[in-house]
């Protein structure tokens, strides 16, 4: 485990590799499991200010569960507030391509300039996740594995992709280029530990 900037960065982030593999995946983390995309307190805020820009690139159901349900709810389970589901459990915001490939229709209004929100920040960073307790000022960031992930994995591993180096834009995004600078310095570090002992450092 690492420490930067007072976040707590485990160090699966820099021994881990990975890159994503939509063609293998299918771009699964949008509709499997059971919550939405965590989002930010400002982000929710966004969502609800920008849904109309985005109704052209969502799908009658999903503009239906927006205008009646909002754009977020509180799930207990991850103690979080995220983004709304579709009936059959997917994020409200997913579409699917020709191929079957999920995508987001936030970050294609984005692409298309019809808003200036990429997308949550959650969704960036994965599968790294932000744990954060206001309260007792903790921010931890951890690799969220998944066997959905498999595919992604294994092509890391072969393109020689540290997981941290995967998600650089997003990390960047939430906590800055300080702290982008600071882990990669870390894990420079890291390279010259043996491997026996990497895993102690602080």
């Amino acid at each position: 485990m690492y420490i930067i900037d007072n976040i707590l960065v485990s160090d699966e982030l820099m021994t881990e590799k990975f890159h994503c593999q939509l063609t293998a995946c299918k771009g699964a983390c949008c509709y499997e499991g059971d919550f939405g995309a965590p989002l930010l307190d400002e982000e929710r805020e966004i969502l609800d200010q920008i849904q109309h820009s985005l109704e052209p690139f969502l799908s009658a159901e999903s503009i239906t569960i927006l205008e009646s349900q909002g754009s977020s709810k509180y799930y207990r389970g991850m103690q979080s507030w995220g983004t709304m589901l579709q009936k059959d459990g997917s994020c409200v915001y997913m579409y699917k391509n020709a191929e079957g490939i999920a995508g987001c229709s936030i970050e294609k209004a984005y692409q298309a300039g019809a808003v200036n929100f990429q997308k949550p920040v959650s969704c960036h960073l994965y599968p790294v996740r932000v744990k954060e307790n206001k309260a007792q000022g903790f921010v931890a960031c951890n690799y969220d594995r998944w066997d959905i992930c498999q595919a992604a994995c294994s092509f890391g591993k072969d393109q020689k992709m540290p997981l941290y180096r995967f998600v650089k834009d997003a990390l960047i995004r939430r906590f800055g280029e300080s702290f982008y600078e600071q882990l990669d310095a870390a894990y420079q570090d890291h390279l010259d530990v043996p491997e026996s002992s990497a895993h102690t450092q602080a």
